[in-house]
């Protein structure tokens, strides 16, 4: 029986601020946006069963709005960077591995993150310019590659993705899918690909626009399976489909980060299932198990931040995934 992975987490909003302007998003909200120690330190206390802290931001907020450049560079954090840093380690003190998501970042920020991180992540989104991104200067496929890549260069182990609907054709998700795959033939560090479908979002440019079909949705999960190598998972998320099902029987095998106790702000709609409903999902067909937000592999290569260390240790049985009896 195949076992399908997942983390629980507790999704942390850190910035909403954004100096992109991706027609489709409603996560960034238009107004000056960080999250204070105290308000972190809140929802880390929330943590429950969670092994994972999702540090999920806005890009460059410090660059969007003055007033958050301000308070960074007033409290001596310097920049959002260093502020992110700093958060990271208030979730190993807490006990929790940070994975952290803050859009594009540069070799040294990247560099300055790894050592407080259990893994990071970047959705590639689609590796062609769209409509969708013409106001979002981070989205430029370009500059997103070259983050993947320079995670690469610094081993962090990596989660990337592609969104379905946004305006790309069929081609350009699988030439999306084989730019994945050809970075990860030259770094090894990618431990999963998320196939995400758009779903729209009131007060959006596309908030009328179409969703992409269960059908589509199938389709590119298969591809992906295809075009992917072997020892890079495919993530279905669990709360944006109705049934995972279909898709664990398409080639997916990871559903991603599941909270049990906050919601998923960028999608604030779909609510989380519980594990239990994902469990009677799978139709006795698969099993759930729990993973670290370092995938296995890369847990017993030991290539997360050393900061991060004695945490992998307490949760991680001998082949990676999550101990039983671990709380």
């Amino acid at each position: 029986m195949r076992a399908v992975t997942f983390s629980r987490n507790v999704f942390i909003p850190l910035s909403m601020s954004c100096r992109n302007r991706c027609s489709y998003c409603g996560f960034r909200v238009d107004r000056p946006h960080l999250m204070r120690p105290g308000e972190v330190e809140g929802l880390l206390r929330k943590a429950s069963e969670a092994k994972e802290a999702l540090f999920t931001t806005g890009e460059r907020p410090d660059e969007a709005w003055r007033e958050v450049r301000g308070w960074l560079v007033k409290e001596g954090y310097g920049d959002f960077v260093g502020y992110l840093a700093s958060m990271n380690q208030l979730a190993i003190k807490h006990g929790l591995l940070p994975h952290t998501n803050a859009g594009c970042l540069s070799y040294e920020e990247l560099k300055r993150l790894k050592p407080f991180n259990a893994s990071m992540g970047l959705m590639l989104e689609q590796a062609v310019e769209l409509e969708c991104h013409s106001q979002s200067p981070g989205k430029k496929p370009s500059v997103r590659i070259k983050t993947i890549k320079d995670a690469g260069r610094l081993s962090i182990p990596f989660t990337t993705g592609i969104l379905i609907g946004i305006g790309e054709t069929e081609y350009d998700r699988l030439y999306s899918l084989e730019v994945i795959a050809d970075i990860h033939a030259n770094y090894g560090h990618i431990q999963e690909v998320i196939v995400q479908g758009f779903k729209p979002k009131p007060g959006t440019p596309m908030q009328n626009a179409k969703p992409p079909s269960h059908e589509e949705l199938l389709k590119a999960v298969k591809a992906a399976r295809e075009v992917l190598p072997s020892d890079v998972a495919v993530q279905i998320p669990p709360n944006l489909v109705d049934d995972v099902y279909p898709f664990i029987k398409a080639g997916a095998s990871d559903l991603g980060g599941i909270s049990e106790v906050t919601p998923d702000y960028v999608n604030p709609e779909a609510p989380w299932p519980s594990i239990e409903e994902v469990r009677k999902q799978l139709r006795g067909e698969f099993y759930l198990r729990e993973r670290l937000p370092v995938h296995p592999k890369f847990v017993l290569l030991k290539l997360y931040g050393e900061a991060v260390e004695w945490l992998v240790e307490r949760f991680a049985d001998g082949e990676g995934y999550v101990r039983r009896g671990v709380a």
